[in-house]
């Protein structure tokens, strides 16, 4: 198996001659004003058996990406919709109906399912999204290797579940970016971290027994600017700073081969 990050909270992976991918994207610009095309983002390596999406935020599911780069028929594994009305809803109206106007396969799954797609076998583990949305963090195995992705999780008591269940992990990708989030419809704004920052990160990583743990969910290159969305300075050097050996920072668009 070998994996490769696409940018963002994107990844590929690759094995017995099949891919999927996780969380990818290739247009942030419906939610983050003024991202520059073609910086920090790159496509997937050819056609793509399955998806798999943490969440229907529009960074993390991008339909209009998806149907270009799909085998026809190929599964998009997601949430459930979210709860309440449309205000509730807000943050992921926009990814539900570009997904039923491209006419993917979506399917809904929940927590703890698996599904065997081609060589791959994964599984939906538990995952905390910060403004409440419906999210899922996802385990991969093939070729008798483990690959963990977090989406943009908070931090959570899961991680001993998980890690009980399937680790140790080969890798491990994990958002970094400890986003601060102040939205209109989530009043008053909560300065806790809606995503984990790098310290938490690692911590996740020790815990799930990660042999390369990943950092993601930041863009360097490429600062996000949305009003009331804050995020640490230097994901990356911190990331370094506390996972030690654990880390293994992935520059987009670069692969990492898991047989060796």
């Amino acid at each position: 198996m070998r994996v490769r990050r696409l940018g963002w909270a994107g990844v590929e992976i690759e094995a017995g001659g099949a891919r999927l991918v996780i969380d990818y994207v290739q247009d942030l610009s419906p939610l983050f004003t003024g991202w520059r095309p073609g910086i920090g983002l790159t496509q997937a390596s050819g056609k793509v058996t399955a998806a798999l999406v943490t969440h229907l935020h529009r960074d993390h599911t991008d339909a209009t990406a998806l149907a270009e780069v799909l085998t026809p028929g190929a599964p998009v594994l997601r949430p459930a919709p979210g709860h309440g009305d449309d205000v509730d809803n807000v943050t992921t109206l926009l990814s539900e109906h570009e997904l039923a106007e491209h006419r993917l396969a979506a399917e809904v799954v929940d927590t703890w399912s698996a599904r065997e797609i081609g060589p791959f076998r994964v599984t939906a583990v538990p995952s905390v999204d910060g403004l409440g949305d419906p999210q899922l963090n996802w385990v991969v195995e093939t070729d008798g290797q483990r690959v963990f992705h977090g989406g943009d999780t908070m931090f959570h008591g899961w991680w001993w579940l998980v890690a009980r269940r399937f680790s140790p992990f080969d890798a491990a990708f994990l958002p970094a970016n400890g986003a601060v989030v102040n939205a209109p419809h989530l009043q008053p704004p909560s300065p806790v971290l809606a995503a984990m920052d790098p310290f938490q990160a690692a911590a996740a990583a020790t815990i799930l027994g990660a042999r390369h743990a990943v950092p993601m969910h930041y863009e360097q290159e490429q600062p996000v600017k949305l009003p009331g969305y804050v995020e640490v300075a230097d994901p990356e050097g911190e990331f370094r700073e506390h996972a030690g050996q654990r880390a293994h920072v992935l520059a987009v668009g670069e692969w990492l081969d898991l047989s060796y």
